[in-house]
C-alpha cells in the first residue's frame, strides 16, 4: 500500500488537528469528507483536492466500501456515535476515533469485543502517551519503585462546543476534557484499584456566564487509587476565566518531583538537580496519526499506543468517577 486512503468523519475543530497531520504525510490522502454542515465539509475537502463530499458518516458508509476506503478518522461530538464505530467494523475499515468514544459505556464494550474478534485495526485520541515527555516520566518511574502521591489538574473555562453545557451530553469536564489525564495515569501506573470522586456546581450562573440549559460540574475531585502505592488526586474545573491554571501531572517521589505541565514541558526535580524539558518536535496529533497510518499502512500494530479495547478501561475509569459523584460511594475495580 503506497497511500492510504482515507476518510474524515466530522470535520469540525478536532478534525482539523489531524488534518494538518495528513497534510504533512506523503502516504495519505483523503478521498472522502462527511460533516453536517456544508461549510466545514466544503472547507475539509478544499484542502485535500476531495471530491467525494458527505452530509453525514451514514451517507458515507452507504457510498464508500473497504474497496476505496482505507481507514476513516471519526471525530464528532460525544452523543453522535450510533453506528458510526460499528459500520466500520461490519465493513472492515480500520478507524480512529476521538474521545469519549460515547456516552453509552455498553455500546463501548460491546464495540470493543467486535473489534476484538474481527482483529480490525483502531486507535483512540490519547495523543499525551505519544510525547517524548510521557516516555521520560516513564523512564523515571521505573527507577522509582515507593510509590507517592499524584496530583493532577485540568482547569479552565467551559469551551465553545454546544455539548459541553450538559453532563448528559459531555459526560462532565472529567469525561471529555480531563480523561486525557485520567489516561495518563492509566498508562504511568497501570490499571487503577478503586475510585472515589466528588462533584460541586454553583460557581458558574446558567444564563448569566453560562448557557441556560448550563447543569454540568463546575469543578470534581477523583482520588483513584493504584497498585505500588500510589494514590492520584485528579481535579477538573470549567469556572476559572482568569487565564489558564495548571493543568498537568505532579508527581512527588521520595527524591524526586515529576512535574508534567501539559503537552508543553517537564520538570525533573532532586535534592541535587532540576531540569527543565521543553517539548519539541511536531504537534502531538501527528505522533497518534503516524502510528495509526503505519498500522494500516504495513499491518504493524506495534506503535498504537491506546487502541479501541485499552481505551475503554480509560472510559470505564471516568465513567466510575460519575457513578461515585453520584452514589457518593467508592468504586473498586478489582
Amino acid at each position: 500500500m503506497n497511500q492510504v486512503r482515507v476518510g474524515l468523519i466530522g470535520c469540525g475543530g478536532r478534525s482539523n488537528a489531524h488534518r494538518q497531520s495528513f497534510l504533512k504525510m506523503d502516504d495519505v490522502k483523503v478521498v472522502a469528507v462527511a460533516d453536517p454542515i456544508e461549510e466545514r465539509r466544503l472547507a475539509a475537502a478544499n484542502q485535500f483536492g476531495c471530491t467525494r463530499i458527505y452530509h453525514d458518516y451514514t451517507e458515507l458508509y452507504n457510498n464508500e466500501s473497504k474497496d476505496t476506503l482505507d481507514a476513516v478518522v471519526i471525530c464528532i461530538e460525544p452523543t453522535a456515535h450510533d453506528s458510526s464505530e460499528t459500520r466500520a467494523v461490519e465493513m472492515g475499515i480500520p478507524f480512529l476515533v476521538e474521545k469519549p468514544v460515547t456516552m453509552d459505556l455498553n455500546q463501548a464494550r460491546e464495540i470493543s469485543k467486535r473489534v476484538t474478534e474481527t482483529g480490525l485495526i483502531t486507535s483512540v485520541g490519547f495523543q499525551d502517551r505519544y510525547l517524548k515527555l510521557t516516555d521520560m516520566v516513564r523512564d523515571e518511574l521505573k527507577k522509582h519503585k515507593q510509590g507517592g502521591l499524584v496530583y493532577g489538574s485540568w482547569i479552565g473555562g467551559i469551551p465553545g462546543v454546544w455539548w459541553w453545557q450538559k453532563k448528559s451530553t459531555c459526560g462532565g469536564q472529567l469525561v471529555e476534557q480531563n480523561i486525557h489525564l485520567a489516561d495518563e495515569l492509566r498508562f504511568l501506573f497501570g490499571e487503577p484499584l478503586s475510585v472515589y470522586a466528588t462533584c460541586s456546581r454553583g460557581i458558574v450562573q446558567p444564563g448569566v456566564n453560562a448557557s441556560s440549559e448550563y447543569d454540568t460540574d463546575d469543578h470534581s475531585t477523583a482520588v483513584i487509587r493504584f497498585e505500588n502505592n500510589y494514590t492520584a488526586t485528579l481535579v477538573s474545573a470549567c469556572y476559572h476565566r482568569a487565564g489558564r491554571a495548571h493543568c498537568g501531572l505532579v508527581i512527588t517521589l521520595e527524591d524526586m518531583v515529576i512535574d508534567y505541565r501539559l503537552r508543553n514541558n517537564l520538570i525533573i526535580e532532586t535534592p541535587d538537580y532540576t531540569y527543565d524539558v521543553k517539548r519539541e518536535g511536531l504537534d502531538h496529533t501527528f505522533y497518534l496519526d503516524e502510528a495509526f497510518i503505519h498500522a494500516v499502512k504495513t499491518g504493524d500494530r506495534s506503535l498504537i499506543r491506546s487502541d479501541y479495547a485499552d481505551a475503554l478501561k480509560t472510559h470505564e475509569l471516568v465513567f466510575a468517577a460519575n457513578e461515585s459523584m453520584e452514589s457518593g460511594q467508592v468504586i473498586y475495580f478489582k
